[in-house]
């Protein structure tokens, strides 16, 4: 009798064990699905992209990416540059006034709002300035950049740090520190000579 026990047993177990693998299974199966779902991949994906930017038919800026995610579907759509991107800034005549780049990026469409992330670094090519931050966002509505991150500006001057970020018009002017420090560079002048 012992033996007809072991087997009922043995038989027993393994049910109980095939039972456990095939419900481990169907967790990882659901975990994969959710991962993978629709909802999670985006509309359309683009590689080598550059977008104008355009207002009343003047060229603006461009926004050159190596990679953008379009996600569209949701409240909130928006478009990712997971690998960064680079948004160059234009006057009227359609000369390169400034630039910003950024290893990540999101667009918000219907916030018309950028935010760039991951060693931020702009430059107005007229001033010579050049900006450095951690995060930074471009309202497109308000045309106005800013950032409440630490920030470093360079100029001829010296070097100014904003504490709490800055904020300066859509093409990289009249920056504004908020707590703001600095060096200052100062330049000899040669003295007059006496005779």
């Amino acid at each position: 009798m012992s033996t007809v026990l072991f087997k009922y047993i043995k038989a027993a177990g393994s049910f109980f064990i095939l039972s456990l693998l095939i419900a481990g299974c169907k967790n990882d199966i659901e975990t994969i699905q959710a991962l993978t779902s629709e909802s999670n991949l985006p509309d359309v994906t683009g590689f080598q992209i550059e977008m104008q930017y355009t207002d009343s038919g003047v060229l603006k800026g461009k926004i050159i990416a190596p990679e953008v995610y379009q996600y569209s579907k949701g409240e909130d759509p928006y478009n990712e540059f997971p690998r960064g991107m680079t948004a160059v800034f234009y006057d009227p005549a359609g000369n390169e006034t400034s630039f910003i780049r950024a290893n990540y990026a999101v667009y918000y469409t219907k916030k018309q709002l950028w935010e760039g992330r991951n060693q931020v670094y702009g430059e107005n090519r007229i001033t010579g300035e050049k900006i450095e931050t951690d995060q930074i966002f471009w309202d497109q509505k308000e045309k106005r950049i800013y950032s409440e991150k630490f920030s470093k500006i360079t100029n001829a001057d010296g070097i100014f740090t904003g504490e709490y970020g800055f904020d300066a018009e859509e093409d990289l002017s009249q920056i504004r520190l908020k707590g703001y420090s600095g060096r200052v560079t100062i330049k000899d002048e040669p003295a007059d000579e006496i005779e």
